[in-house]
């Protein structure tokens, strides 16, 4: 009988447990964030969009460098080696095309899913500039979400800015613009600061989620990051302090994402810069461009990977609290998306040739 008893109480725990693990289920949700698209990225990006709409997230959220610019991209012009026979594009038709052939690639593969911009240096190499990017994607930038976020902060500012954020399901998720040198300007901190102060004051607010193109200062890739530059630097550390804040003062959690280096790394800001005051923080510029080497400083604390594409899928609960999980795309998953619209050698180059 007590053998009984507690099979019964032991399958009341396990069915109880299955529902709790249920219903906290049913309070997440997910979105997929990546960066570094040029090269490559015709290809890479399609396999992204594909893997997106099955993991059922709610957007996708580009940190910047859609294409090259300095230089030809090989899946808008294929490397001579492969003996495609492709007809030389132009520089100048290339430049006229190449962030339009990014929206019809990269971009229109994701439907009417969500799908959010944020600046990377390559989108101000001349002759492109900020103004524009403003321009060009001011169909991503001015979506009704942005621009009533944007009117509630400040009901007199009409202007486009290529930093941003929208808050959901208690959320403020912010897009900062670090793509040249001059960054972040005073304009923009006061900008952040006021939206970091009302964040730690609202109790609607559970986390903040910040993403950018270039690592703020002091991570372990501090040799490609707002370090290359004094002012960058500056300011950088001057915005992850106010981050930490959130995180120390108001006991939120902040998590912060950057690509710039075509890597997978997370736990980059485990660095003697920051000791005490390590924020949880990740690069993920693998969604096409050409892959970089590993800084020399990279631990396995790092979890880091080179020589990969890929992209985070983060995982939100009812809380604000977040997990994240990289995936990687194979060269099936290329292959499949791609492999009708691209030729094989093509394909295959992408994948095992793309690196430095």
């Amino acid at each position: 009988m007590r053998r009984i008893i507690a099979l019964i109480g032991g399958l009341t725990l396990l069915c109880c447990c299955s529902l709790l693990a249920q219903q906290r289920s049913r309070g997440s949700w997910k979105f997929v964030i990546s960066g570094d698209s040029r090269n490559c990225g015709d290809i890479v990006m399609p396999a992204i969009a594909a893997a997106v709409h099955k993991s059922g997230a709610a957007f996708y959220w580009h940190l910047g460098d859609f294409r090259a610019i300095y230089r030809l991209d090989e899946d808008m012009s294929p490397p001579t080696e492969l003996g495609l026979h492709n007809k030389p594009l132009e520089t100048l038709a290339y430049l006229k095309e190449a962030w339009p052939d990014f929206i019809s690639h990269q971009i229109v593969p994701f439907g009417e899913l969500r799908v959010y911009l944020t600046i990377g240096n390559h989108e101000t190499i001349p002759p492109m500039s900020r103004d524009a990017w403003l321009v060009q994607f001011a169909d991503w930038i001015e979506i009704p979400g942005l621009r009533a976020q944007r009117l509630k902060d400040d009901p007199l500012d009409h202007q486009l800015h290529a930093y941003f954020h929208w808050i959901e399901r208690k959320i403020d998720f912010i897009s900062l613009d670090n793509a040249t040198p001059d960054q972040f300007d005073p304009a923009q901190m006061k900008w952040l600061h006021s939206v970091l102060m009302r964040d730690e004051a609202s109790p609607e607010i559970r986390s903040v989620i910040v993403g950018m193109h270039e690592a703020l200062p002091g991570s372990v890739s501090r040799m490609h990051s707002m370090s290359e530059s004094s002012f960058g630097d500056k300011s950088g550390r001057e915005a992850y302090e106010a981050l930490w804040h959130v995180h120390d003062a108001a006991h939120k959690p902040v998590y912060v994402f950057a690509s710039h280096s075509h890597y997978y790394m997370d736990n980059i800001f485990e660095t003697a810069d920051w000791k005490r005051k390590v924020l949880p923080g990740w690069i993920i510029g693998v969604a096409g461009a050409q892959r970089y080497k590993l800084p020399a400083e990279t631990t396995p604390a790092q979890h880091a990977e080179t020589n990969v594409y890929g992209y985070i899928v983060a995982t939100v609960g009812p809380d604000g609290a977040a997990s994240f999980q990289f995936e990687r795309l194979s060269l099936d998953d290329l292959r499949v998306v791609s492999g009708s619209a691209y030729p094989e050698s093509l394909v295959r180059w992408c994948y095992e040739n793309n690196h430095q």
